[in-house]
């Protein structure tokens, strides 16, 4: 389902009459940042995420020699 011109000219009548012009300039740049932020946390590495990516030792501490 995409959106049209005229929904989105709508939800943006609707969040200018809730927000004010004020606070929705405010919102928009922060709304940036979150969305920046969770691409991010999506695509980075799920090892660095625990602490075992590549560059951290082993679990357990023991090196293998």
């Amino acid at each position: 389902m995409r959106l049209g011109i005229w929904e989105i000219l709508l939800i943006l009548i609707v969040a200018m009459l809730f927000f004010g012009p004020k606070r929705l300039t405010d919102l928009g740049p922060a709304l940036g940042k979150s969305i920046r932020g969770f691409k991010k946390g999506l695509s980075g590495d799920e090892e660095k995420a625990d602490g075992h990516g590549p560059d951290s030792p082993p679990p357990g501490g023991a090196s293998h020699s």
